[in-house]
């Protein structure tokens, strides 16, 4: 979430620095320029190195090792200072993880297809990510009708994205991932059957309302989604997964010039859709399972022991119980690793 926050910066800086360049090739140059320079975090391991816990989850041990042992030498921290029993029981730890998994264990999106309830899961979320990319178009047309008022949708646009991202840091921890996403979804929902049902009805100030209403939830759906996924996502396939996630949200983004295609009639269209779309979301919702305060799965079948729990009348303790089986070690005990190489 906090990473939104910067793409919201850098949404604000891009008018600016098009006004200073005044040449639409010299600012896809400069663009082009800085995102290569992160060209760097991937040749040098050691600004950007590999998430340790996705090197335990693929069996790469001694990679996992040996990140964990530079983490603790950066942070002043000496690995070996440790009581004995301690450090006797996670040699042991390390020991089997390393002779179980002699040999490292890549996953692809395909072994979803293998799973019971995590591929439902990953659909689920990609499609509210489409919708909630894509009926943005349908509120920033009522707010900003008029073809020269260009900036206004624009600056709109990312203000209430950044007021979203600090709404979902607000409620997120606090009230859960699925109750959060279920609101989400239902405010965008009525707002847009209120926007066609009473375009000719509703005063002006009323239509503005109801227009930032459902622009402000469907960004925080868009958002929540894919934080929703990088915690629904097993760690062997959870960047490929969050990344599919991300780019449905860009491709129903994608379908905002549809709306000036047959004028009036084009855009009216693509509302009804895009809002029966929407109710269809908030249904599918409803089979999502709550991922605040549990362990974040590492395979494949923990992914599926996510299964949904009661909305209103769960245990206070359901979401706090361990995904991995007791049987074998858990490899988020990073710790583990942090012996000698």
């Amino acid at each position: 979430m906090g990473a939104s926050l910067f793409s919201v910066v850098g949404t604000l800086l891009l008018p600016g620095l098009a006004v200073l360049l005044r040449d639409w090739r010299l600012l896809q140059g400069l663009s082009a320029l800085v995102t290569g320079l992160l060209l760097l975090f991937w040749g040098f391991p050691v600004l950007f190195p590999e998430s340790p816990c996705w090197l335990l989850a693929t069996g790469q041990v001694a990679r996992a090792r040996r990140i964990l042992w530079h983490f603790a030498e950066a942070s002043g921290v000496d690995p070996q200072d440790s009581p004995l029993e301690e450090e006797n029981s996670l040699a042991t730890e390390l020991a089997v993880l390393s002779t179980g998994h002699p040999q490292p264990r890549y996953h692809s999106l395909l072994g979803l297809l293998h799973t019971r309830i995590t591929w439902r899961n990953g659909l689920i979320l990609g499609f509210s990510s489409l919708i909630g990319g894509g009926i943005r178009a349908s509120f920033l047309r009522i707010l900003a009708p008029s073809e020269p008022a260009f900036y206004l949708p624009y600056f709109l646009e990312a203000c209430l994205e950044a007021v979203a991202t600090v709404i979902l840091l607000l409620m997120a921890d606090r009230c859960g991932r699925r109750p959060v996403l279920l609101l989400g979804t239902m405010v965008t929902g009525l707002a847009s059957l209120l926007l066609l049902a009473g375009t000719q009805y509703l005063p002006g100030w009323t239509m503005l309302s109801l227009s930032v209403l459902g622009l402000l939830a469907a960004q925080a759906v868009s958002a929540l989604s894919s934080l929703f996924a990088a915690e629904v996502f097993p760690t062997v396939i959870r960047g490929a997964g969050l990344g599919l996630v991300l780019g449905a949200g860009l491709l129903g983004r994608v379908a905002a010039p549809l709306t000036d295609m047959q004028g009036r009639q084009g855009f009216f269209l693509q509302h009804v859709v895009f809002t029966s779309l929407a109710i269809l979301v908030l249904l599918c919702v409803l089979l999502l399972p709550e991922s605040h305060g549990r362990a974040l799965p590492q395979s494949l079948q923990d992914a599926d022991r996510l299964c949904r729990s009661p909305l209103l009348h769960s245990s206070p303790h359901q979401d706090h119980l361990p995904l991995l089986l007791s049987s074998h070690p858990q490899p988020q005990q990073l710790s583990s690793c942090l012996v000698a190489p």
